[in-house]
């Protein structure tokens, strides 16, 4: 390492892991890297949350002991001197408004990242892929910069299913990409969709915005440059 790169950054990040293990690594990774780019030593805090756990109070709609449970990752964190903390995962960005009166750290949240780059792109039209959760729920609200269209009943199974074999098993399977690829196609064609949101952070196990087929914004990568932003400052 040069001189330079044995320099670290002002800023520590906390990240609470686990809420998708693929997702966790791939932040990891590109934090890293781009961290590198600049010549910075990223000052990172990781805790494992245990997914399954997280989903079953998404599932059973008890956002409350999901914020509790998020919550004490978090305190964790602050103690190991993060300055910042981040969900490197979609679906529990459900229970922000529970979550943010019990933690002292300024989350770095992904659904805001998402509506900026949206009002950049001046995107009018866009639909989700990720977990049943956040597409049932169009990110529940919180994104209200354009007009999220809800694929069908059975695209929405078929999404869902195919995103939680991505979660359970840490890679992609060739009929569920060229099946997303499919619905994506008829969501541009039938409802006018402008833009998929990878909407869901282990979707990088299998493809990004180079290699997905179709027009998409990865929100993983979006989320990781505003984290890398804090990191640098």
């Amino acid at each position: 390492a040069t001189a330079r790169q044995t320099e670290v950054a002002v800023s520590c990040v906390g990240i609470v892991g686990g809420l998708g293990v693929g997702a966790t690594v791939d932040y990891y990774k590109r934090i890293t890297a781009a961290c590198k780019a600049r010549d910075v030593v990223p000052d990172l805090a990781i805790v494992h949350a245990d997914v399954d756990k997280g989903q079953g109070f998404v599932r059973e709609g008890r956002l409350d002991q999901l914020a509790d449970y998020l919550a004490g990752f978090i305190e964790r964190l602050e103690r190991a001197g993060a300055e910042a903390a981040v969900l490197p995962a979609v679906t529990p960005h459900i229970c922000i408004a529970e979550l943010r009166p019990r933690i002292k750290l300024p989350l770095i949240n992904i659904v805001d990242v998402i509506g900026a780059e949206l009002r950049t792109r001046q995107l009018k039209r866009v639909a989700l892929f990720g977990t049943t959760f956040t597409m049932q729920g169009s990110l529940w609200g919180q994104l209200s910069v354009v007009d999220i269209v809800k694929p069908h009943p059975d695209e929405i199974a078929f999404v869902g299913r195919a995103y939680q074999r991505i979660l359970d098993t840490q890679r992609g399977h060739d009929e569920d990409t060229e099946g997303l690829r499919r619905i994506a196609a008829e969501l541009r064609r039938r409802d006018g969709v402008e833009a998929i949101l990878l909407a869901g952070t282990d979707l990088a196990v299998i493809f990004d915005e180079a290699t997905a087929g179709f027009p998409c914004i990865d929100c993983a990568r979006l989320h990781i440059d505003a984290i890398v932003e804090r990191l640098c400052a």
